[in-house]
């Protein structure tokens, strides 16, 4: 018998074996970059499913899974604004989306990340002294998260123009 999902794909017109393999081989792809398993194939699921929004169930079934390895999958991805959360009308399931700016959102988030960093390492350079070894070490670390935190900030603003330009609606 046929999963939902699987249906779902051979009424759009695609093969669920290569849907299932690319989801798979992008999953894999995150694991390599340091992402955990299994929200790295909850996330790959969603980014493949073309409503971009599936239940627990649904990921379940398609990656034939436990609910509560997709409830853990998705906290992870929620905790990283990779996904979010969705109550169906009218019922207590919660549906989970991916958004095509996610990726933005993720890495715009970081920034809370990188300020926390810079503070630290700023008392650290003060702790330890800035004509130290340790301390100057320390500042060249502040001053390598204090430009790439301009950085990302100046290529999200780039992004964001790119972004309208190349996928205008209408």
């Amino acid at each position: 018998m046929r999963q939902p999902a699987e249906r779902a794909d051979q009424a759009a017109g695609r093969d669920p074996e290569a849907v299932s393999k690319f989801v798979e081989g992008f999953a894999a792809q995150l694991v390599e970059a340091g992402m955990q398993r299994m929200p790295a194939r909850v996330f790959a699921a969603l980014l493949a499913s073309d409503s971009g929004s599936l239940t627990s169930a649904e990921l379940g079934e398609q990656l034939r899974v436990s609910p509560a390895a997709v409830s853990g999958a998705v906290r992870y991805l929620s905790q990283q604004h990779m996904v979010s959360r969705e109550r169906e009308p009218g019922s207590r399931r919660e549906r989970y989306r991916v958004h095509s700016n996610q990726w933005y959102e993720a890495l715009t988030n970081r920034e809370a990340v990188l300020k926390r960093w810079e503070s630290a390492l700023s008392d650290g350079v003060t702790s330890l002294g800035a004509d130290t070894p340790a301390g100057r070490r320390m500042a060249e670390t502040l001053a390598f998260f204090e430009f790439v935190d301009e950085e990302i900030a100046a290529m999200m603003e780039r992004w964001r123009v790119h972004r309208e330009e190349r996928f205008r609606q209408g």
